[in-house]
């Protein structure tokens, strides 16, 4: 029985999980020290950047590995983060391209 092109590895769904829980405990770590310190504006911009400097970086990696599925997902990401400034939007519509582009080539 061959496996479905759509099966998620439970290792890259618990990473994966794992990445978006310290992304939030990041970002709110950050904000509640920002909260009680006062810090230079380009100080402030950096840390509201970090988590999702951080997913990015993690995607450009796997493109690094990855074929035209991959390549696909990674374009759709681009366009759909410039055309809606949404980062979560964008990764989401990038992971489903890759998904139903395995499952039709």
């Amino acid at each position: 029985m061959s496996e479905s092109p759509l099966a998620l590895e439970p290792l890259v769904v618990a990473t994966i999980l794992a990445m978006a829980l310290l992304t939030y405990a990041t970002k709110a770590g950050g904000l509640w020290l920002v909260g009680r310190i006062d810090l230079p504006e380009r100080a402030e911009t950096g840390f509201e950047l970090l988590p999702d400097v951080i997913v990015v970086s993690i995607v450009a990696a796997e493109l690094l590995e990855g074929g035209p599925a991959e390549w696909l997902g990674g374009a759709v990401v681009a366009l759909v983060a410039w055309k809606t400034e949404n980062l979560l939007l964008a990764l989401l519509a990038g992971v489903a391209t890759v998904l139903v582009a395995r499952h039709v080539g």
